[in-house]
């Protein structure tokens, strides 16, 4: 018999009426406005939360979610938030850019929602195989597919059988991105493994805070991909809420926005679908070393339109400084 999996510990910071800013500190850290300023959005990709469901009826939301299913009682139609981390997961991917409340990494891309987890939190192994099968599987109206799996979950067990269904995936051309996990001790070079994070084939996610530096609760080892904004992250809360919470489990939905606004670019200008492995390639190509260890930061930390945002940063910086230390600077260049 399979063993239970569970939400990966994480934080819930604050429930927030009113959000003050529309752009989190982490949407913006990832650089996501430079692609909604070359209008994209992420509105040709369709991306799958597997998480404890998702309050549809949330302004910032509504629009987003294309179908979903339910993998955790009998009740396969009612994919609704029984907790209120799905909700939050998806704000972070997918909330709607519109004047209010928050914007998400892709504010245009569609869900696929599959509620696989319940209102404690904890759900089947077996769950989450169907889940990731039934995404693979799915297809929109319009022929739609999904091109990215997020999964803010994980546990102890290696499950060969949850392995095989991610292989699965992969080799039908869908990213698995997923959390590193919150057993972290605060020290770079040791290693705390979650299932399924630690998987190769899987984009696992590390967090770091609003100073780009690691979260202390962040699991390092030999497998993490890159970091993403995962300390006190705004984002949809059911009941037209909003909510800041901390955890790998914020950084990862980072990743999952970032993926699908990196599948429309891409594929525009290469004229085709891109393989999971091209998709990965651009991920990684995205991202700055915050220098950190590889266990810690794998790549580095995902950023944008990476390489044009450092030059310009180094710009800024120097038209920053005073004649003497500019000139000082071009002679250490030298």
């Amino acid at each position: 018999m399979m063993s239970e999996v569970c939400l990966i510990p994480f934080v819930l910071e604050e429930v927030i009426e009113e959000s003050k800013e529309e752009i989190p500190y982490g949407v913006e850290m990832i650089n996501a406005p430079a692609f909604w300023r070359e209008g994209e959005k992420g509105q040709s990709v369709v991306v799958a939360v597997l998480d404890t469901g998702c309050d549809t009826s949330h302004p910032e939301l509504a629009e987003r979610v294309i179908d979903g299913r339910n993998f955790v009682d009998g009740n396969e139609e009612d994919y609704q938030d029984a907790h209120y981390h799905g909700t939050h997961v998806a704000g972070t991917i997918a909330a709607t850019l519109n004047n209010a409340g928050v914007a998400g990494v892709a504010p245009d891309v569609k869900l696929l929602i599959c509620r696989v987890l319940g209102k404690d939190g904890g759900g089947s192994y077996q769950g989450i195989i169907d889940a990731i099968d039934y995404s693979v599987k799915w297809r929109g109206e319009n022929g739609e597919r999904v091109r990215v799996i997020s999964m803010s979950l994980g546990g102890p067990t290696d499950v060969p059988e949850l392995h095989e269904s991610i292989q699965r995936a992969v080799l039908e051309d869908v990213l698995v991105v997923c959390a590193a996990g919150n057993e972290g001790d605060n020290k770079e070079n040791t290693n705390e493994h979650a299932y399924p994070g630690v998987y190769k084939e899987v984009v696992q996610v590390g967090a770091v805070d609003a100073k780009m530096k690691l979260a202390p609760f962040s699991n390092t080892n030999d497998e993490i991909d890159l970091v993403a904004p995962g300390v006190d992250v705004v984002s949809t809360y059911p009941g037209n809420k909003y909510a800041k919470l901390s955890g790998t489990s914020m950084a990862t939905p980072h990743v999952s926005g970032a993926a699908a606004l990196l599948i429309e670019r891409e594929e525009k200008l290469f004229g085709r679908e891109l393989s999971e492995a091209e998709v990965y390639a651009q991920l990684v190509k995205n991202t700055l070393s915050i220098g950190l260890t590889k266990k810690a930061e794998g790549n580095g930390l995902l950023v944008l339109n990476a390489q044009e945002k450092a030059v310009c940063d180094q710009e800024n910086l120097r038209a920053m400084r005073t004649p003497i230390e500019t000139a000082a600077a071009k002679e250490s260049d030298s």
